[in-house]
């Protein structure tokens, strides 16, 4: 396959290495942490260290752009956005994974009185925007429109989008059989009513040809 893809925002080259196994030799990644880029390099010699908001690559180069996770962390979520869509070939697709505002916890802890808490923390995202972001100063989470908010006016169309929840590998290690289950109920309820609590947005765009 000689399709181009780019692992945007690829910390240490994990998919990086499966895209290129499975997909296409040719793979890009970048990571704003030159730690992560520098390992990344296992994976694909020229990784780069990069911000999302200035990607280091020409316009139109890549038929494929996956985002795990990433444009929650940026500085301008909207110019990131905007990156994505300027390096994408017309009628290349990005696929975004970002953290839903509904999901009962917060994933990636909170502050409190300056303090940073590890951990999965209760509710944070059901609050007041005002309230939400002094606990949850670090990271986003997205309801439905913003994500989808972050590309109006550009050359783009919503090819799916939907709620997903987690793979709870750490869940199913404590509890083992009653983890599977657990896993086993909440994806099947993907793409039902329910998945409005989903762990996180799939959302895949298509850049107009």
């Amino acid at each position: 396959d000689n399709s181009c893809i780019l692992a945007h925002g690829g910390g240490n080259g994990m998919y990086s290495a499966q895209f290129r196994k499975r997909y296409s030799p040719h793979v890009e990644v970048f990571d704003i942490e030159a730690a992560r880029a520098h390992e990344a390099r296992y994976a694909v010699p020229h990784a780069l260290v990069a911000a999302a908001e200035y990607l280091p690559y020409c316009s139109a180069l890549f038929d494929t752009l996956v985002s795990n996770e990433v444009i929650e962390h940026v500085a301008d979520d909207r110019a990131a956005a905007a990156e994505i869509v300027r390096v994408l070939k017309p009628g290349g697709r990005a696929v975004i994974f970002a953290p839903n505002r509904w999901y009962p916890f917060e994933t990636h802890g909170h502050y409190w009185q300056g303090e940073y808490h590890f951990g999965n923390t209760p509710l944070i995202n059901y609050l007041p925007d005002a309230l939400r972001n002094q606990l949850a100063p670090h990271v986003r989470a997205y309801t439905a429109r913003s994500i989808r908010c972050l590309f109006e006016g550009t050359p783009t169309r919503v090819v799916t989008h939907q709620r997903i929840y987690g793979g709870y590998d750490n869940i199913i290690a404590r509890l083992g059989g009653a983890g599977k289950v657990l896993r086993a109920v909440l994806q099947n309820i993907e793409g039902t009513p329910l998945d409005t609590f989903g762990l996180s947005h799939l959302l895949v765009i298509e850049k107009e040809r």
